[in-house]
């Protein structure tokens, strides 16, 4: 069957993200777009995942626990997992190998922690829009030993991929899956990647771009974790 998803949306606990990004709007918007499923891939945290997760469980609509964390080398990862339990276990390991810095709002934004009610709960003050001292290779196996999935994120964008940081993608490091951005057409990157799957997301930093893509997935039946064993299937 055929599944609408989009698997990297941002609430506003990432300091880029909009104020009104939060887990009704979130997930009302995603309904709107027609989507069978969502990952929610905050900035090294996943704070305001189970919110989302939680308001979702009233609909049909799949919520993925995610997380983007940037590596050593400023590539950001878009990583999914089974539960909430792993990728907050991931977080944790995360946040410990991220430097202390605070976060500064007027640049960067505040980054809200809500409630399923969508009430601001409270903030993160340490920046998390920072790379972490894990290398590549450390966050993918850190992905693994918690059986989630680690993807390449945006890999056409000039800045924090894989291919502009690094110049290629390694051939030691097992990635599926690669992700491009909303900014480009899916096709020719499925014929320059013919070893990978290719999805594409949209980033989504403000409500508008929510299931912008408007892409597809063929899987047996509609659940989490056939979503994922399809992701982890080049």
């Amino acid at each position: 069957m055929e599944i609408s998803y989009d698997l990297h949306i941002h609430t506003a606990l990432s300091p880029c993200g909009h104020e009104d990004m939060t887990p009704n709007n979130i997930v009302n918007m995603s309904k709107l777009s027609d989507l069978d499923v969502i990952a929610i891939t905050d900035h090294n945290s996943c704070e305001n995942v189970e919110a989302v997760m939680r308001v979702a469980s009233k609909s049909d609509l799949i919520v993925i626990p995610g997380i983007e964390i940037e590596s050593r080398e400023e590539v950001h990862l878009v990583c999914l997992f089974p539960t909430l339990d792993q990728v907050q276990k991931v977080q944790d390991i995360v946040y410990s190998h991220l430097p202390n810095l605070p976060n500064n709002r007027k640049i960067f934004g505040e980054q809200i922690l809500f409630n399923d009610e969508d009430n601001r709960i409270g903030s993160i003050n340490r920046l998390l829009s920072f790379a972490c001292d894990l290398s590549l290779d450390q966050v993918v196996q850190l992905c693994l030993e918690h059986d989630g999935i680690c993807i390449p994120a945006h890999i056409d964008r000039p800045s924090y991929s894989i291919i502009s940081n690094l110049g290629m993608i390694p051939a030691n490091i097992d990635f599926p899956t690669l992700e491009i951005s909303r900014h480009n057409a899916l096709e020719p990157f499925i014929s320059q990647y013919p070893n990978y799957q290719v999805i594409q997301n949209s980033d989504a930093h403000d409500l508008g771009y929510i299931g912008s893509c408007n892409k597809t997935l063929d899987v047996p039946e509609k659940t989490l974790e056939a979503i994922l064993r399809k992701l982890k299937t080049p």
